[in-house]
C-alpha cells in the first residue's frame, strides 16, 4: 500500500503504475510546486505520455476524485487514470499547455468555461447544514465572512478600512438568509486562471479542484475575478448571459462581484503580487461603476 509515503523517484512512481496494472513504464518524474496542499508529480512514460500523480489527505483526494467522476462528461476536466484503494493518491492525464498566461480575452475563455464546465454541474440534493466540502464553516454566510477576514489580513493597508467595512456589510446583507431557496451544486471551488490550461489563447483544461458545495454563482464569479483584466460591468453582463443555471439578477451579480474582487485582491497579494496594480485599478473602477449603477437604480425606482 502507498499511504503515508511520499514518492522520491521515477522508479517509485513506476512501481505505483505497475501496482495498478498500468502498462506504461515511467521513465521520468518531476516534482511540481504549487500553492495547494499535498505533493504533486508529473510522470512521463517511455512512449511520451504524461500524467499527474497527486498525494494528499485521503478526504481531500476523495472529494477531488468524486468531483472529476461526477463531471466526467466535461471536456475541460482531466481523465482519471487510477486511484489508490486507500485514497492516498491518484493519477490523471496531464493537459499540455500554459496556465495563467497567454489566455486571450476574458469574455472568450469565460464563455468556454461556462459552456464546457459550469453547464455540466448538477444540483446537489439532500444537503445537510454545513455540508461544505472541504470547508467546515457552519453556514454559507460564515464561509464568506471568514474569506473576507482572511483577505483583510493579506491586504493590510493596500485598501482602506472603509473598503473592508463596505464589503463586510454587503456580505452580511447578501448572505443573511444563507442562500435559502437558492439551488446549490458540487463546485470546483478554485476556478481561477492559475488552474486553467490554455493553448494558443484558447481554454482547453481546468485542473486542481478544491471541491465544495455552494451556488454556481461562486465558481462563475471566482473565475471572473481571477485575473485583473476586464473586471467591468459590460464584460460581467456579457459572460452572465451564457449561464443557463445558477443565474442571478444584475444587482446581485454586481454586489457579489465586489465581495469576490476584495477576496481576490487578498489572494493576489499572497500568491501573485505582480497582478496587484491591475487589481487596485479594477477595484477603483468597479466601486465607481457600482456607485453609478446604484444612483441609476435609485433614480428609476
Amino acid at each position: 500500500m502507498y499511504d503515508h509515503h511520499t514518492f522520491s523517484s521515477a522508479e517509485e512512481v513506476d512501481q505505483l503504475f505497475r501496482h495498478y496494472h498500468i502498462d506504461r513504464k515511467v521513465t521520468h518524474a518531476e516534482k511540481l510546486s504549487g500553492t495547494t496542499s499535498g505533493v504533486v508529480w508529473k510522470a512521463v512514460t517511455q512512449s511520451g505520455e504524461a500524467y499527474i500523480v497527486k498525494q494528499d489527505h485521503p478526504e481531500q483526494l476523495e472529494a477531488v476524485q468524486q468531483f472529476l467522476d461526477t463531471h466526467k462528461n466535461s471536456k475541460l476536466l482531466p481523465d482519471v487514470l487510477f486511484a489508490a484503494e486507500d485514497r492516498s493518491c491518484f493519477a490523471y492525464v496531464f493537459i499540455e499547455g500554459t496556465t495563467h498566461f497567454n489566455r486571450g480575452l476574458k469574455r472568450e475563455w469565460m464563455a468556454v468555461l461556462i459552456r464546457e464546465l459550469l453547464h455540466s454541474y448538477q444540483p446537489h440534493q439532500n444537503l445537510r447544514a454545513g455540508a461544505w466540502v472541504p470547508h467546515s464553516q457552519e453556514s454559507w454566510k460564515a464561509f464568506n465572512l471568514a474569506g473576507i477576514e482572511e483577505a483583510r489580513s493579506n491586504i493590510g493597508d493596500a485598501l482602506s478600512s472603509e473598503d473592508h467595512e463596505q464589503v463586510m456589510e454587503q456580505a452580511e446583507k447578501l448572505f443573511e438568509d444563507n442562500l435559502a431557496g437558492v439551488e446549490q451544486f458540487f463546485l470546483h471551488g478554485d476556478t481561477g486562471v492559475h488552474n486553467f490550461v490554455f493553448d494558443k489563447s484558447a481554454l482547453i483544461g481546468v485542473i486542481d479542484p478544491s471541491p465544495m458545495i455552494g451556488p454556481l454563482l461562486y465558481d462563475f464569479l471566482y473565475a471572473f475575478c481571477s485575473s485583473p483584466d476586464d473586471i467591468d460591468m459590460e464584460t460581467l453582463e456579457y459572460c452572465a448571459a451564457f449561464l443557463e443555471q445558477g443565474k442571478a439578477d444584475i444587482s446581485r451579480l454586481w454586489e457579489e462581484t465586489l465581495i469576490q474582487l476584495y477576496c481576490r485582491i487578498g489572494i493576489c497579494i499572497k500568491h501573485h503580487p505582480h497582478d496587484l496594480p491591475g487589481y487596485l485599478q479594477a477595484w477603483e473602477e468597479w466601486k465607481n461603476e457600482s456607485s453609478q449603477q446604484g444612483e441609476r437604480e435609485r433614480w428609476n425606482a
